[in-house]
């Protein structure tokens, strides 16, 4: 049964090392994002899954131990996800930072295992495999990686759209109260069109949710390089 879940974005930007003078930006972000996570351990967790966008190749399971690099953002900087023999495969950009954010937070709470997902996954996969994670263990904590439209402005990595505000607007509102019905709601075929990274993982954590009674409240949003970033705890 799902016990907890945080919910942050996955930009690069966040490790202080890639944004270098940019970093003070998003300091806000940071802090959230690590009192989420440490909303997880406190729920006591048996497992703790991450679950991230992913591009098509790199999507599926991840093991404990599987590390992913930033050298393509500049930096020789290596993560690796919880303790485990290291894998071959490397994890993808959303979990290589959610595995930077649990290091940073010392994590050893429970086990990890990692999950990315595609952008095009249909809402009811994404939801079924919420299901299953939900069912894996006693108590599950979720660690949701993912950012909203990537289209508020015109320097926005995806221009300007108009829709984009609005959509947020549903996934800022559906996130801070845990709102599951409405993360189910949000729509697959406009978050494409927005670039929406997050909505995938989003609807994961909404079909994890299904029955669980969790509360939940919004710590961060902004739209920093017109991009949604929200960061939520869920318990």
């Amino acid at each position: 049964m799902l016990v907890a879940a945080a919910v942050c974005p996955a930009p690069p930007l966040l490790l202080p090392e890639i944004a270098t003078g940019a970093a003070p930006e998003l300091d806000a972000a940071r802090a959230a994002c690590a009192d989420a996570v440490g909303l997880l351990a406190a729920a006591r967790p048996d497992r703790l899954y991450v679950v991230g966008p992913a591009e098509e190749g790199a999507h599926g399971a991840y093991p404990a131990g599987a590390t992913g690099s930033f050298a393509g953002f500049g930096v020789d900087l290596s993560v690796q996800l919880g303790d485990g023999p290291s894998t071959p495969r490397p994890l993808p950009a959303s979990l290589s930072v959610a595995a930077w954010l649990l290091t940073r937070a010392a994590w050893a709470d429970a086990p990890i295992e990692g999950l990315g997902v595609t952008e095009a996954t249909a809402t009811d996969v994404c939801a079924a495999t919420g299901r299953e994670l939900a069912a894996s263990a006693e108590r599950v904590a979720l660690l949701v990686m993912g950012d909203g439209s990537a289209c508020r402005t015109v320097k926005a990595p995806g221009y300007l759209d108009e829709r984009a505000a609005g959509f947020d607007a549903e996934a800022a509102g559906a996130l801070g109260t845990a709102d599951v019905a409405a993360l189910l709601a949000l729509d697959a075929g406009l978050a494409g069109e927005l670039k929406a990274a997050g909505r995938a993982p989003w609807q994961v954590l909404a079909g994890a949710a299904e029955g669980a009674g969790l509360d939940g409240r919004l710590l961060f949003e902004d739209a920093p390089y017109g991009v949604g970033y929200f960061v939520a705890a869920w318990s």
